[in-house]
């Protein structure tokens, strides 16, 4: 498909579409028109530059108020809330096609009802029967969040209740865990002021897309385009 705007041909690049290929076509024209750049100029990074130079010449994006910060704050707490997390140590009896699952759980099952009583030798059980490589580390998983384990690992381990050693296995698709919750901390909001720059900068970036937007339909209604559909208005009074 061949793309013209006011009558010059566009060369679609291959991590482009063509409306982006002749929107970008619009703007360098504009930074022609307003001395920005030369006709001659056909390098890539000099056209951008020109480019940026055009679009923070024209467009003006003011900075985000307080309030207006605030109110993102308030809309959207779950972006700003920290996860779960917990200490973690686990003994994984292996289950694999070659072994039999009611032996396997069984000896899981002794070890268990051996450590509730004698729970200060985890470490050294770990390191002698888990299947895992944390168990050279005394089963030591450090801190995990949610998300970071199969689902029924997670369950377990945020399940309501004091920490300690859990008095029931936990089967995953791995095999069956004795799993040591030494300490969990809950989620916790983080406050407005710690995340008031990011918030201000994600609005602002959010005002000046839209802004870029309706300059690029202020050229495209002045413009003739073809090949490429981008919505034109003769009017800076876009919404």
């Amino acid at each position: 498909m061949n793309i013209s705007v006011n009558g010059i041909e566009v060369a679609i690049r291959p991590d482009t579409t063509p409306e982006l290929a002749a929107a970008r076509e619009l703007l360098r024209q504009r930074a022609l028109g307003l001395g920005l750049i030369e006709e001659a100029v056909v390098d890539e990074t000099n056209i951008d530059d020109a480019i940026e130079e055009l679009l923070a010449r024209e467009i003006v994006v003011p900075s985000p108020t307080e309030a207006e910060c605030r109110r993102y704050y308030e809309a959207n707490p779950l972006e700003f809330e920290s996860g779960d997390l917990a200490h973690v140590r686990h003994i994984l009896f292996q289950v694999t096609q070659s072994v039999r699952v009611p032996e396997i759980r069984a000896r899981a099952e002794r070890t268990l009802t051996e450590l509730l009583q004698h729970p200060e030798r985890f470490e050294s059980v770990a390191a002698e029967l888990s299947n895992c490589p944390s168990g050279q580390h005394g089963g030591n998983l450090g801190q995990i969040g949610r998300g970071e384990t199969v689902p029924e690992f997670e369950q377990a381990v945020f399940r309501l209740g004091p920490p300690g050693l859990l008095r029931d296995l936990v089967k995953t698709r791995y095999g069956f865990h004795i799993v040591a919750v030494d300490q969990r901390i809950p989620g916790r909001t983080t406050p407005f002021e710690v995340v008031r720059e990011r918030i201000a900068q994600h609005l602002s970036a959010m005002v000046e897309e839209k802004a870029v937007s309706q300059y690029v339909s202020v050229l495209a209604g002045q413009a003739d385009i073809r090949g490429a559909e981008l919505d034109g208005t003769k009017s800076p009074l876009v919404q």
